[in-house]
């Protein structure tokens, strides 16, 4: 579970950049779905939770398609912080992007799956 600013900003973020889909929507809880994983959203109880998240926080994604995903991911380079696709040593091919509350959000696929 995410504790996050702007659950909306947060939601939009992972949906058009990411391609998560809202499986609920509550007043200060939501979640977030995207090839059988999911993400929980928590309204921050103050901006001191947040000052503890942002730079604080990083999550692992593991998605289908990773080559996909890059090409409409690498279009938003000048809103978020992105690192671009690489491969790793431990056999995934990742891309790092920064989430609007600063949690740092590390996207991978098996490299072999290509």
């Amino acid at each position: 579970m995410l504790a996050v600013a702007d659950r909306e900003e947060t939601i939009a973020f992972y949906q058009n950049v990411l391609g998560f889909t809202p499986t609920m929507k509550a007043l200060d809880y939501s979640i977030v779905e995207r090839d059988g994983q999911t993400i929980h959203f928590m309204k921050a109880a103050s901006e001191e939770v947040m000052k503890c998240v942002r730079g604080h926080t990083e999550i692992y994604i593991e998605v289908s398609g990773i080559h996909a995903l890059w090409e409409h991911v690498k279009t938003f380079k000048d809103r978020y912080r992105i690192r671009d696709l690489f491969d790793r040593e431990y056999g995934m091919t990742e891309f790092h992007i920064g989430d609007p509350n600063e949690c740092l959000v590390f996207v991978g696929e098996a490299t072999s799956t290509r």
